[in-house]
């Protein structure tokens, strides 16, 4: 699996159907604010060698909080994230089998609510589609990866992370000066209510990204 996404991930078309959304318990609001939380701290702050052990450890504690709702798209979501990063720690053979589940994970959420998160599943899906090898190594897929990220876009035109990761696809496809306006769009990105770290992470990755867009840009 390519290193770089597994590294970055610290994502066809809609699905034809929908399930009924469910609203989060209290429990289970407080359970997504943990993970999130817990996911910036290990991806933006704990020393890389620390992180593969840390990740399995909220794998297991996102699955814990999705056998109480099941059908939380949020959940599910978060799920994928935390298992994209994990991969990313890991490296090796075992990358692709767990960037399989967070596929699995995300495709879940979809199905259940494609709004969920400002529409965040598609933002991570699209994502792990244009970093994953393409067959017969893995499923990557640019096409399908740009239909995915486009759609994450039309839910959250202004977020950070829809715009960073299409702006990251399109830098790798040369197509920079479409890389530049996503990424202007990332830095001028509103900040998420609690998401701080986050944030913070989110905003040295646009500008390190953005040094390497200008730079092909000269």
């Amino acid at each position: 699996m390519n290193t770089s996404l597994l590294r970055a991930l610290l994502l066809g078309g809609a699905l034809a159907f929908s399930l009924p959304g469910f609203a989060l318990s209290d429990a289970g609001t407080l359970s997504l604010r943990h993970l999130q939380n817990r996911w910036a701290e290990i991806n933006y702050q704990l020393p890389e060698a620390q992180r593969e052990v840390a990740f399995e450890r909220l794998a297991g504690e996102a699955e814990a909080a999705l056998k109480s709702e099941p059908n939380s798209a949020e959940l599910l979501i978060w799920r994928g994230i935390v298992l994209s990063t994990w991969a990313g720690a890991r490296g090796g053979l075992g990358a692709l089998d767990l960037a399989k589940q967070a596929r699995a994970s995300f495709e879940q959420a979809l199905a259940i609510d494609p709004k969920a998160l400002d529409g965040s599943a598609y933002t991570s899906l699209g994502t792990l589609y244009y970093q994953v090898p393409g067959w017969p190594l893995g499923f990557g897929d640019d096409e399908r990866a740009e239909t995915l990220l486009k759609q994450a876009l039309g839910l959250n035109p202004d977020g950070i992370d829809p715009n960073y990761f299409y702006a990251d696809f399109l830098y790798r496809e040369k197509r920079y000066p479409e890389a530049l306006a996503a990424l202007q769009k990332a830095q001028a990105a509103p900040p998420r209510p609690g998401r701080g770290v986050a944030d913070a992470g989110r905003h040295r990755e646009v500008e390190a990204l953005l040094g390497k867009v200008r730079a092909e840009l000269k």
